[in-house]
């Protein structure tokens, strides 16, 4: 066995003994040192840490062609599969706890008492690193892997400042490289030390962590080892990290984690290299060493992917965290929640990065993007579908407020989930007011996933922030209605799949002077958008951002004509309609502004913490730590208000909870800016340009102080609520 050094299972004489030896032929420089093993195997089995007792050295390669070492034959339980196959899930928390618990007691070690003083340089473990790796990959390389490069160059950059304590490094720290006791949770013997050296702890945290960032769909069936299913009773990576801190007592979270989760990667793509190299060359231990070269493209994916997702722990939102933690929310909402987290985590953050380089190096970019499409796929199978609508997942608006944060961690999650605007409120109007046909026809492929659609309301000849100014024309002839008009910002009709629009116009008298009339003069109307006369005049840019292929446009309608029955509940019902639409979207809205401020935040903190100026961290500054503390502050505060709001639509319904949708519709976005342009401030000019989701963020949260309502209508809606109230409580 052995992917490296060479090792056999030798019997003689009614004993059991294990021999370590180099491998022949060509060797890379520093590599395989059997000598370096068998000297921390002595320190360590000295002081009673797990490890086999090693026998006897041998430097002399006259005597089987290399040199080599005699061990310990320890007998026992070796996990090769990390899913733990006829384990309940006890006895798979079992055994994750004893080997992160063997992990902290090794880092525990005092090297120094033990001899190994001399084992390994005191400083710059990680720029070692990276140097060490980057030569042994090129030296094996048998073909170019873009993402290797950029792998190099990110780690190159990205280096932290201040590494800790050095300890005991082990290098190849993971499940398969340790004997378990036959019959009990407990690590006998820790295998496989050719890499050790003194360094960095967090390097093996980050090495044994490394399955959680692997590209499961396409890793599985080439190296299980390094893929796993999120079988029960096996810890995510967070309660695994929190776990190896608490063993050392630490405070958690591990700083600079993307870097070391990254390095990790990168380590095991040279280590990988070099076995495949040893196959070509015929000198390889291993008859599955050739499978190793399908591998380390996908190695070096994942790598690029773990470097630039900085922020994907959800930490701020934990159920025993925040505001969610005095909710009492049903425990089928407590597992959606989880479900939501580790399904973001395992797939949809890794897949952020693939989408960016397709939107960036498409030919055309208002096209499906496939990623997206698969994952659909899987979000449906894992029931994480149209959970926005009450009547499909039996959700109350309070339930969903809690997922829709979730969701707004990434800008992708929501369409990936079924629940993204224009859809979910065009849905909702369908669902409560759509006819049975209009059900059948625009509803239930909207539910399947199969279209999307778009609703029409702005429009740029007029100030749409007062709504009865729509001038769109909705005209009877027979059974049809004409339209004439243009509208703009109709988000959602870039998209190939946008089969159908919701269009507000006016069906009334333009001249309606007495209120109760203007408000009864419009209508909502579905039109088919490759119906002749619907004309799309341009994509609109939000600070720059087309939003494709979603967008967001200028439409034409030229003589449009549908039929009559595409009205929806009927002639001048456009703004009861929109009042009902508005509210639970407003929620969902609201939530997710909080969950992008969440994510903000945390990129806010991973770079203070990291940087440095005036010869102290960011992080040490008060006037830092002011603009983290106001955040946080602001954060909680919108989200009770925004919960405050979606409770009241459960219990009294949408209209008695006007105040409060008027109030969130100012407050979250407003904090959202806020907290966005903070963290901008703290990346210097990395939060302005292209390499953070910054900058996007803050044009998404700044373009909705305008939209479904400019903050100043809220804001006059809310003041006259509360004279109204405080005049009837004075009578």
């Amino acid at each position: 066995a052995g992917q490296s050094n060479p090792t056999f299972y030798i019997a003689t004489g009614g004993k059991e003994y294990v021999m370590r030896k180099k491998p022949p032929g060509k060797l890379l420089p520093k590599a395989h040192m059997v000598n370096r093993e068998y000297r921390i195997l002595s320190a360590l089995h000295s002081i009673g840490y797990p490890v086999p007792k090693p026998f006897a050295y041998c430097q002399d390669p006259s005597i089987i062609g290399t040199e080599f070492y005699i061990m310990q034959h320890v007998k026992g339980r070796i996990f090769r599969d990390l899913n733990l196959p006829g384990m309940d899930a006890s006895q798979r928390q079992a055994i994750y706890a004893a080997m992160i618990g063997a992990l902290a007691k090794l880092h525990s070690v005092d090297w120094n008492k033990i001899g190994l003083a001399d084992y390994g340089p005191k400083t710059d473990y990680c720029k070692r690193q990276v140097s060490t790796w980057g030569k042994q990959y090129n030296a094996s390389k048998t073909s170019d892997i873009p993402d290797i490069n950029d792998l190099f160059k990110w780690l190159n950059n990205n280096i932290p400042k201040n590494e800790g304590k050095t300890t005991i490094v082990h290098g190849d720290f993971r499940l398969e490289n340790m004997i378990f006791h036959p019959t009990e949770p407990r690590v006998i013997a820790v295998l496989d030390w050719e890499l050790s050296t003194l360094g960095n702890p967090l390097s093996d945290v980050a090495y044994c962590s490394m399955p959680y960032h692997m590209l499961l769909e396409e890793m599985r069936g080439i190296v299980p080892s390094l893929a796993f299913d999120n079988a029960p009773g096996i810890p995510t990576e967070k309660e695994l990290t929190d776990t190896y801190c608490y063993y050392r007592g630490i405070k958690p979270p591990l700083s600079n984690w993307n870097f070391y989760i990254a390095l990790s990667i990168f380590r095991m793509a040279g280590i990988g290299q070099g076995v495949y190299a040893r196959s070509i060359q015929g000198n390889a231990s291993s008859e599955t060493a050739k499978e190793m070269g399908k591998t380390i493209p996908l190695i070096a994916k994942a790598g690029v992917i773990a470097a630039y997702a900085r922020s994907s722990e959800f930490s701020a939102v934990d159920e025993s965290y925040g505001s969610f933690g005095i909710l009492k929310l049903s425990s089928r909402t407590r597992q959606l929640q989880k479900q939501i987290k580790e399904f973001m985590k395992k797939y949809i953050f890794p897949a952020e990065k693939v989408i960016y380089e397709h939107m960036q190096n498409s030919t055309n970019r208002w096209t499906n993007i496939p990623i997206i499409e698969e994952l659909k796929v899987k979000a449906r199978q894992e029931g994480l579908w149209n959970l926005f609508l009450p009547g499909a997942s039996g959700l109350s608006q309070v339930e969903y407020a809690t997922l829709a944060e979730l969701t707004g961690w990434s800008d992708f999650a929501p369409e990936i989930f079924n629940c993204n605007a224009p859809d979910t409120g065009n849905m909702e109007v369908l669902h409560l007011y759509g006819s049975d046909d209009q059900k059948r026809q625009w509803l239930e492929p909207l539910l399947e996933g199969k279209i999307r659609s778009c609703y029409c309301m702005t429009e740029p000849y007029v100030a749409s922030s007062d709504a009865t100014n729509m001038a769109l024309t909705v005209t009877r002839d027979g059974d049809y209605y004409i339209i004439n008009g243009r509208k703009w910002w109709s988000s959602g009709a870039g998209d190939p799949r946008c089969k159908i629009a919701i269009v507000m116009g006016r069906t009334g008298d333009k001249n309606a002077e007495r209120k109760y009339l203007r408000h009864r003069s419009h209508s909502m109307i579905l039109v088919p958008i490759q119906t002749p006369g619907v004309k799309k005049i341009r994509p609109l840019m939000v600070f720059g951002y087309d939003d494709a292929p979603h967008g967001h446009l200028e439409i034409e309608f030229d003589n449009v004509r549908v039929p009559a029955s595409n009205i929806i509940l009927g002639e001048g019902r456009g703004f009861e309609i929109s009042q009902g639409r508005l509210g639970p979207g407003r929620i969902h809205h609201c939530m997710r502004c909080i969950g992008r401020a969440e994510r903000a935040l945390s990129l806010m903190c991973d770079r203070v913490q990291n940087r440095v100026a005036f010869n102290r961290k960011l992080a040490e500054m008060n006037t830092i730590q002011h603009h983290i503390a106001h955040s946080r502050q602001e954060i909680e505060q919108a989200r009770l208000l925004t919960l405050k709001a979606a409770h009241l639509i459960d219990i009294k319904g949408t209209k008695a909870a006007r105040k409060e949708i008027a109030m969130i519709k100012v407050v979250a976005p407003n904090m959202c800016c806020a907290v966005v342009d903070r963290a901008i401030q703290s990346f210097g000019g990395a939060g302005v340009c292209q390499d953070t989701i910054l900058p996007y963020y803050y044009a998404t949260a700044r373009s909705l102080r305008i939209a479904d309502g400019p903050d100043e209508v809220h804001l006059t809606s809310v003041a006259k609520l509360e004279l109204r109230e405080q005049t009837k409580a004075k009578l």
